[in-house]
């Protein structure tokens, strides 16, 4: 009995108690993680709102210029030459919104991933200590399950890491196709215009 007493009080001293300072300290952390993210939203929702409200003006305006230009038309030829001169435009206008949005929502998905990466960065800081601290209080022979946590905080580093890797490379091939697509249906619009035109 007398041992096993012991053993209870070694157990007690290596528990590990959070101070009202370590769980304030949290918080504010987090708050201030919560606050970061809600004004990178806001300021990409901002800048949402100013590239369609740009739209609608230059919208607005080439329309009615558009329309001016159509009162003007005085036979079939003139209007098929009209509609054909206004489709080009139009494409190009589509498709550097269409940039303009990916573009947009390319900034906040990086900024969003560089807080990620901060706070699993400061997390794995806190993991590091809290398992350095639980082994200098680990009691004798417990070395294999040291080695197996931090094997297995090592394991889960490298898939947070590879995983962060993938997700790149797949935003650098979107971006690329998109780039291609948008070349070629610039392309596909001027060949269809000079058709257009030739008849």
């Amino acid at each position: 009995m007398v041992g096993s007493k012991a053993k209870v009080s070694k157990r007690k001293g290596s528990k590990m108690n959070l101070t009202p300072e370590q769980i304030a300290a949290a918080q504010k952390a987090n708050l201030e993680t919560l606050s970061g993210l809600t004004n990178q939203a806001l300021q990409s929702i901002e800048k949402l709102v100013e590239l369609n409200m740009h739209i609608a003006k230059q919208s607005l305006s080439d329309s009615m210029s558009s329309a001016k230009k159509a009162l003007e038309v005085k036979d079939i030829q003139q209007l098929l030459a009209h509609q054909a001169a206004a489709v080009a435009p139009m494409a190009e206008k589509i498709m550097a919104y269409s940039r303009h949005l990916y573009e947009l929502a390319h900034e906040t998905q990086e900024n969003f991933t560089k807080s990620a990466e901060k706070e699993f960065q400061a997390g794995q800081r806190k993991m590091n200590s809290l398992v350095e601290d639980w082994t200098k209080n680990a009691p004798p022979g417990s070395d294999a399950a040291v080695n197996a946590m931090k094997q297995a905080i090592a394991s889960a580093t490298n898939v947070y890491e590879t995983s962060q890797k993938a997700v790149k490379h797949a935003v650098e091939v979107a971006q690329s196709n998109l780039n291609n697509a948008a070349e070629t249906a610039i392309k596909n619009v001027g060949t269809t215009n000079k058709v257009i035109k030739k008849k």
